[in-house]
């Protein structure tokens, strides 16, 4: 009585060439992400590695709390960094965030 009776379409199947210009926007934009945001970020991170690997003792370094200072002591995991004279802190070798050429700290 009030309820009308539903009739059932016939069903179409999408083809697989519609199914691929749907999903052609979302590849574009992963891509666009990748060249854009992803991959510069990983360049950066690979040259801030092989930039803490090359620290040697004497070198001037800018710490991530912005610290300057003179590279004393050298470990696997942390290096010594004489901050001023008869002032050295241990830290970690990833908190170096600038090697300064030499020179800059008098």
């Amino acid at each position: 009585m009030f309820i009308s009776s539903a009739y059932a379409q016939a069903a179409t199947g999408a083809s697989t060439q519609d199914t691929l210009l749907s999903m052609l926007p979302l590849v574009l934009m992963f891509v666009v992400l990748y060249f854009v945001m992803i991959r510069p970020q990983m360049r950066k991170a690979k040259e801030h590695k092989l930039m803490v690997e090359a620290l040697a003792k004497g070198d001037e370094v800018v710490t991530a709390g912005g610290f300057l200072g003179k590279v004393t002591k050298i470990g696997e995991a942390y290096i010594g960094v004489e901050l001023a004279s008869d002032v050295e802190v241990q830290m970690q070798r990833s908190a170096v965030v600038q090697v300064l050429p030499k020179g800059t700290i008098k």
